[in-house]
């Protein structure tokens, strides 16, 4: 089955405004937005743990949508996708491939942060001529020394944050200073922006296994990222606590030709605290899509 397409909707901008759609492949239905002029590749949004439609930033999406068809998508089991949330990184990766070919589409550009950037890498082992481009944010390799270890990051955090009625991102994803405390309520408000149609938050059940699917993916054989040919962008900060830093680096040194930024005085949220540099950035690697 494909998606719905309209041909005759304006062109919308803003991720706040962005339709809702449904599209059933695989037995799951998946849910998902988009946005932005159609035609040419789309830009597939890969989005982190316990995330729904309505954790991507607005100010990194909307720049892409100014001039890319924009597609972000729960996983199954998900927000408003419906099945049981698989525990392994490799069934979400065949998950996105289902979706995406569900769609119509036989390419795609893929933009992927924290989770959703395992999720794209083994997606394009297994799928190489899906993928023409890829932007991984916020992630690390699959084996790569102390990802086992988000799980109890995570719940170290979100304890903190329960104790100061805060937001468990604003721990998760940006340093205690002034600085980072500063940026993680910006960021946590902007989240905000869209007010209609949102999302199903994420059941515990399903976070539990997205969490397992972590915990393997760490823990298992390094994956031959060198058979990554596709242009390739890596961003993250310089003090992530959720997926260390260096595992950065560690990416770019086995993807040939892939650009790295590292964001100073960030955690793993970096490229939400520096949207003013990091979504033109994207917005140039990514291109026109044609």
């Amino acid at each position: 089955m494909s998606a719905e397409n309209p041909s005759d909707e304006p062109v919308i901008t803003s991720y706040a405004h962005a339709p809702a759609r449904t599209v059933a492949a695989g037995g799951v239905t998946y849910a998902y937005r988009e946005f932005g002029p159609r035609g040419g590749i789309p830009v597939v949004f890969f989005v982190h743990l316990a995330a729904t439609l309505d954790n991507w930033d607005p100010r990194i999406v909307d720049p892409i949508a100014a001039n890319r068809h924009v597609i972000t998508f729960d996983n199954r089991g998900v927000g408003g996708s419906t099945g049981t949330t698989p525990k392994t990184i490799e069934q979400m990766a065949e998950d996105a491939y289902t979706f995406v070919r569900a769609l119509g589409f036989d390419t795609i550009d893929i933009f992927a942060f924290s989770l959703g950037g395992m999720v794209a890498q083994d997606l394009t082992v297994a799928h190489p001529e899906l993928v023409r481009k890829l932007v991984l944010t916020g992630t690390g390799p699959r084996g790569g020394k102390d990802m086992d270890k988000v799980a109890g990051v995570t719940f170290y955090d979100i304890f903190r944050a329960t104790l100061t009625r805060s937001d468990p991102k604003e721990f998760l994803f940006f340093n205690r200073d002034a600085t980072g405390k500063a940026a993680g309520k910006a960021f946590v408000e902007r989240l905000k922006e869209r007010t209609v149609d949102r999302d199903k938050d994420i059941k515990p059940a399903a976070f539990l296994s997205q969490l397992s699917a972590i915990k393997k993916y760490g823990r298992s054989a390094p994956s031959d990222l060198g058979i990554i040919t596709q242009p390739t962008l890596i961003a993250n900060g310089d003090n992530d606590r959720m997926v260390p830093s260096p595992l950065s680096e560690d990416m770019h040194s086995r993807i040939a030709g892939s650009t790295l930024i590292m964001y100073p005085n960030s955690g793993h949220g970096g490229i939400f605290q520096y949207h003013d540099d990091f979504a033109p950035v994207a917005v140039e690697f990514l291109g026109d899509g044609r």
